[in-house]
């Protein structure tokens, strides 16, 4: 039986459903061990080690012949706090070329979720006469997508590598928001396949914005990785942050040309982001992170300095 909820009351419920959730993960993560690395740098060298040998001892259940760590040994120091103006500095002068990676990455794709995915119930509405009560369910195709890219796609970011990847993935969704909003234009597309044009974008989008906030975290030095992706959310998120505005703004004209400027925007960031991926992107798969970008705490030759003992590098 369908319960119908008054539309005043729905949309407080949806939040409060976040809520929950969010209470949820404040619980869950009380029972998450942190990693060994921030243990090292943050002065708790004896927990580091019970992680690591309670790790060692469940997987010589089934392996009992651990091999040899890999790597040169690498000293750290102790450091309790690193803030966004530290990870800020550290990214303009040591890793620009991945700091210019990682904005365009999350910059297209904030832009491509906040203004499509927001407002598309808008354009099924004013442009195809979808009833307002039924538009809602064609979010789900878009969810299934969303789902769909990362699962099947997400292996293959680390067969085939990074580079290429997250460029056919950028770029794929980029040109198939072309080609649909050519069709939009020329209503050639009814609500459906207008929908199923959708979750085809989305399923690649998906893919590479999942894959944009793991090369965020791999590309930037090991303690920071958290805060790098913050950063850089917040930044990419704040450039797009009118997006919706902007997609409310041209649908509200009621002219098909108009809201595919908007299209054709997301389209060129998508893509643009996919070029800068193809020169810029690291092949960073299947790499030890300290191979990929050197501890912030690294130890560094300096008097006076407090240092924990040499972690492996792996």
């Amino acid at each position: 039986m369908l319960v119908h909820v008054r539309d005043t009351i729905s949309w407080r419920l949806g939040f409060a459903v976040g809520a929950v959730l969010a209470l949820a993960i404040l619980s869950i993560r009380r029972f998450i061990p942190e990693s060994p690395r921030w243990l090292l740098t943050h002065g708790r060298a004896d927990e580091a080690e019970r992680v690591v040998a309670d790790i060692e001892a469940e997987v010589e259940k089934t392996h009992p012949q651990l091999p040899e760590p890999e790597g040169e040994p690498l000293a750290v120091e102790q450091r309790r706090h690193i803030g966004f103006g530290t990870i800020a500095k550290y990214v303009v002068q040591n890793y620009p070329s991945r700091g210019v990676l990682g904005l365009s990455l999350m910059t297209g794709q904030a832009f491509l979720y906040n203004a499509v995915f927001f407002t598309y119930t808008l354009v099924l509405t004013d442009f195809f006469n979808v009833d307002s009560s039924k538009a809602p369910l064609f979010l789900i195709p878009f969810a299934i997508g969303n789902i769909l890219g990362p699962l099947l796609l997400g292996p293959l970011f680390d067969s085939i590598g990074r580079r290429v990847m997250i460029s056919f993935t950028y770029i794929t969704s980029g040109v198939v928001l072309i080609i649909t909003g050519l069709l939009f234009t020329h209503d050639a597309l009814s609500a459906t396949t207008m929908t199923i044009a959708w979750s085809v974008i989305f399923f690649f989008a998906s893919a590479g914005a999942s894959a944009a906030y793991l090369t965020v975290s791999e590309l930037f030095p090991l303690e920071a990785r958290a805060m790098a992706i913050a950063l850089f959310y917040a930044v990419g998120t704040g450039i797009a942050a009118l997006s919706p505005t902007l997609f409310g703004a041209l649908i509200a004209t009621h002219s098909r040309t108009n809201v595919n400027y908007g299209y054709l925007l997301g389209a060129a960031l998508m893509i643009a982001a996919g070029l800068v991926a193809v020169v810029l992107a690291v092949a960073a798969e299947r790499k030890s992170l300290e191979d990929i970008a050197r501890p912030l705490t690294a130890a560094r030759a300096r008097a006076g300095s407090s240092r924990v003992a040499p972690a492996r590098a792996n």
